[in-house]
């Protein structure tokens, strides 16, 4: 299949999971997720009606980005300080923000750019030590410590990576417990510089069941692209 076909495909998927949650095709954002998958691609993808293209390294941004056609980028994998002023300009929102110490970094840069960077606090909702992200008790004091520290960075919403699940039905129990989250603080509105609007859960495996439980944006790359050339990630 294409990847016109693929992205009309993980649409339609969306399309019936957000109706089946009570919102609008539209009201679920797809970030297509372009790792190891090359500016033709990301082209192909863009002429299909992609807007927002997704991330996971510094690098493959600059490395991509001027081959690409107009689109809003995302940074989605973890970020290193030392890398943040090499992408601030380049974003429109970074989702892996785990600490105050890379949110202080961000607020410098994106201050010295004369911006304000939209980001998405990253949870560790399954308190796996092989990812990034705060501990679910813990993301509330940083979403502060970040509203009272960083002025030119403003709390958009969170992100999470849920577990792999062979099921992924099995993931529920996590979206459900991002959403409530979530909604703590979507439900009060704009205050200062939290300003929840997004909830980005859900990739190729889960992104339905992610729709399901209330999430407004997915990470989807495999669905679109196909499997990854790992191999690639050497070169």
């Amino acid at each position: 299949m294409s990847i016109r076909s693929n992205i009309e495909y993980v649409n339609e998927l969306k399309a019936k999971a957000a109706e089946k949650s009570g919102r609008k095709p539209e009201d679920v954002l797809l970030v297509a997720v372009t790792k190891l998958h090359e500016a033709d691609e990301m082209n192909e993808a863009i002429d299909a009606g992609v807007t927002d293209i997704g991330e996971n390294k510094v690098q493959e941004i600059l490395r991509k980005y001027d081959d690409v056609k107009p689109v809003r980028w995302h940074l989605i994998g973890h970020l290193q300080t030392n890398k943040v002023k090499s992408v601030i300009d380049k974003v429109c929102m970074i989702h892996s923000v785990d600490s105050l110490h890379l949110a202080k970094e961000i607020n410098k840069r994106a201050s010295q750019a004369g911006l304000v960077m939209d980001i998405l606090i990253q949870v560790n909702i399954g308190d796996e030590e092989s990812k990034f992200g705060v501990e679910y008790d813990d993301a509330d004091a940083l979403i502060q410590d970040i509203a009272e520290t960083c002025p030119n960075v403003r709390v958009k919403g969170l992100m999470c990576v849920a577990p792999y699940e062979e099921d992924p039905e099995n993931a529920r129990p996590y979206f459900a417990k991002m959403k409530k989250l979530y909604d703590s603080y979507a439900e009060k509105g704009p205050d200062g510089n939290i300003d929840f609007q997004w909830l980005s859960m859900g990739m190729t495996n889960d992104f339905v069941q992610a729709v399901e439980e209330g999430s407004n944006m997915i990470r989807v790359g495999t669905a679109i692209f196909g499997a990854r050339d790992y191999r690639s990630e050497e070169k």
